[in-house]
C-alpha cells in the first residue's frame, strides 16, 4: 500500500455502488465521497468520469439520456473519459446503432471511451487516471467542474439535444429547419413530421416537452 503522500484521491458520486469504494481504497486511492452533480468519479480539476454498464449504456442512447450527459458533462470538465462496464450486450442496438453513439461520444463531445470487462478492471483504470493526473502532472483535485465558455450556437445544440430521443444530429437539423429554438417551440406535430428521421414518436414527444405543464416529480 502506497502512503498518504504517495496516494491520489477519487471523487465518487455517494449514488455509486459500496463495492467500488472498496476497490479503488483497495487500489490506494484516497476515496471521497460526494454528491457529484456531473459524473460518477472526478480525478482531477479537469477530468471526469461517467461509468455505464453496457445495458445502460444502450439503454441510454435509446431514450436519449447519454448525450444530455454528455452535454453537461463536456460543459464542466475538459477531459471527459467514458467508461463502458462488461463483456456481454444486452442487444437493445444493431451494431451500426452503437458505432454511431460511440463515434458521436467522440467526435461530436470530444470524449475519450474505454472499454472494461468488470467492475474491477474500471476501478483499476479510474485510478490510474487519478495518480496520472495528481501524481505525474500535479493537478489539483478539485470535485465541482467550472463550466467552460461555450459559443451561443453551442448553448443552443445543448438545449435543443435535451430534448426526448433528440441526439446531436438531430438537433443540428432541427435548429437548421427552424433557425431559432423559438421558432421550434412553436412549430405544430404537422411540421416536425416533415423532417426526415424524426417520426411520429419523437414529435410527439418534442410536442409535449414544450406544450405540458410542469409537474414536479415526487421524491
Amino acid at each position: 500500500m502506497n502512503s498518504k503522500a504517495e496516494r491520489a484521491i477519487v471523487g465518487m458520486d455517494n449514488r455509486e455502488c459500496g463495492e467500488f469504494r472498496e476497490l479503488l481504497a483497495s487500489q490506494g486511492a484516497e476515496v471521497q465521497v460526494f454528491p457529484l452533480m456531473v459524473g460518477d468519479f472526478v480525478c482531477s480539476d479537469r477530468t471526469v468520469v461517467e461509468r455505464k454498464t453496457r445495458a445502460d449504456f444502450e439503454s441510454s442512447v435509446i431514450d436519449g439520456r447519454l448525450f444530455d450527459q454528455l452535454s453537461r458533462l463536456v460543459a464542466s470538465y475538459p477531459r471527459v473519459l467514458l467508461i463502458v462496464e462488461g463483456t456481454d450486450s444486452p442487444g437493445l442496438l444493431k451494431k451500426h446503432s452503437l458505432l454511431g453513439a460511440y463515434s458521436s461520444a467522440i467526435t461530436d463531445y470530444g470524449a475519450a471511451i474505454f472499454f472494461t470487462r468488470s467492475t474491477e478492471s474500471s476501478a483499476e483504470l479510474i485510478y490510474a487516471v487519478a495518480k496520472h493526473e495528481q501524481l505525474m502532472e500535479k493537478r489539483p483535485m478539485r470535485i465541482s467542474g467550472k463550466p467552460k465558455g461555450r459559443t451561443l450556437s453551442r448553448n443552443q445544440l445543448a438545449i435543443v439535444e435535451m430534448l426526448p430521443l433528440v441526439g446531436p444530429k438531430m438537433a443540428r437539423t432541427l435548429l437548421h429547419t427552424f433557425s431559432t429554438i423559438e421558432a421550434l417551440a412553436n412549430a405544430p406535430e404537422e411540421e416536425l413530421l416533415q423532417i426526415e428521421g424524426l417520426g411520429k414518436k419523437k414529435a410527439q414527444l418534442i410536442r409535449r416537452a414544450f406544450s405540458a405543464p410542469f409537474e414536479p416529480d415526487e421524491d
